[in-house]
């Protein structure tokens, strides 16, 4: 598929304000006065990638992503419109956060996302899906679909 460079249908970016002081700095990733109930947060987990590592890409088909770039690494993040329904379909959306951007990301079902750290740091990611892993007591079925083998040429992570 010929992708469209170009923002995305539900996927929202917000840039997180930094409060620093002497200790160091704090920046609120969300709160429930600012996000749709919908995406209220069932679980939390943060990751840590190595630097040249890539997670993903993959898509989800009710689950929604909200993940917080913070740093201390870089990420390239790239998203893939896979939602033949939406207005944005064929768009792919490409761009930089972490350290010197934290950012918030809100990705929707069906839009395939991945990221990779290109710093000379380990990068932490938090994400707060809004629905548990493997479900209630991780007893059901995983809802992610994976690209990462290759298995899907639409969807590299390659710039």
């Amino acid at each position: 598929m010929k992708w469209t460079a170009g923002e995305i249908e539900g996927v929202e970016r917000r840039l997180l304000a930094k409060h620093s002081d002497a200790r160091g700095w704090l920046a609120e990733i969300f709160r429930s006065d600012e996000i749709r109930s919908d995406l209220t947060p069932a679980m939390g987990y943060v990751s840590v990638t190595r630097p040249g590592v890539a997670r993903g890409p993959h898509e989800h088909r009710t689950q929604t992503d909200l993940f917080a770039f913070l740093g201390p690494g870089t990420f390239q993040i790239i998203m893939w419109d896979h939602r033949k329904a939406s207005p944005t379909y064929g768009r792919r959306l490409t761009f930089t956060a972490g350290e010197d951007a934290p950012t918030s990301v809100t990705v929707p079902p069906g839009v395939v996302h991945g990221y990779r750290n290109v710093s000379s740091k380990d990068g932490w990611v938090v994400n707060f899906p809004n629905q548990l892993y493997a479900g209630k007591g991780k007893k059901s079925p995983v809802d992610e679909v994976r690209y990462e083998d290759g298995s899907n040429p639409d969807f590299t992570m390659e710039a």
